[in-house]
């Protein structure tokens, strides 16, 4: 099979990177966690509303990639530095939001009259494709993904390089789909025990806000190596 690949569409080491690839995308992640809070608040379509912006999110980072974007920023490190504090500064930003409206609901716990507005004041009625999308092409992962991971499997040698990048980002959007299916599926689980219960709802808001500090404080970090 690596052969065949190999020959037929450019790709070194095909299993390498499908293993990889899923094990990538099994790390808890920026856009794994936002699909799982919005399906956990407002259902399974709503949730791939969310899938279908980190989807898109990833086409473009692969496509970027592919057009040699990846190697721009290794050459331009000022042009790099831009990139990941805005990346981490946003994905800080929504991380401070829900921690936020985590500690609007915990106060609104024992008001009858508070607890019947927490859904207003903790559910983000924003647009989930438009945010997923936002947060995809700022996630962390990701872009390291695409920039140090998933070129090294393209032989420069093969005489159709869109091919090659092309069955890569399928391989990729197909674990990312059944992944992300997943989640959908647990949060939506989930809702109905959040509705009966403010604070564990609270608590999980706290959590994913905390999360995405995390993957902020990570990509301010990061390097090109």
């Amino acid at each position: 099979m690596n052969a065949f690949m190999h020959t037929a569409f450019g790709i070194t080491d095909f299993w390498t990177y499908v293993l990889g690839t899923i094990f990538i995308v099994l790390l808890p992640g920026p856009n794994s966690m936002y699909v799982l809070s919005v399906a956990a608040q407002r259902g399974v379509r709503a949730g791939y509303k969310g899938a279908s912006g980190v989807f898109l999110g990833d086409a473009v980072l692969m496509v970027l990639s592919a057009a040699g974007v990846a190697s721009l920023l290794k050459a331009s490190p000022a042009l790099f530095y831009v990139v990941k504090y805005v990346g981490a500064a946003y994905l800080a930003w929504i991380g401070f939001n829900m921690l936020r409206g985590a500690l609007r609901s915990w106060a609104a716990r024992g008001d009858a009259a508070s607890a019947a507005a927490v859904p207003a004041a903790t559910t983000d009625q924003s647009d989930p494709f438009r945010k997923a999308l936002l947060i995809s092409l700022l996630n962390p992962k990701a872009i390291l993904f695409f920039i140090s991971f998933f070129i090294q499997f393209v032989d420069p040698a093969f005489a159709y390089p869109v091919l090659s990048f092309g069955v890569l980002g399928l391989v990729c959007q197909i674990c990312s789909f059944a992944y992300l299916t997943t989640i959908i599926f647990v949060g939506a689980k989930l809702a109905e025990a959040f509705r009966r219960r403010r604070r564990l709802s609270a608590g999980m808001a706290s959590g994913v806000g905390a999360m995405f500090i995390g993957f902020g404080a990570k990509l301010a970090t990061a390097t090109m190596n």
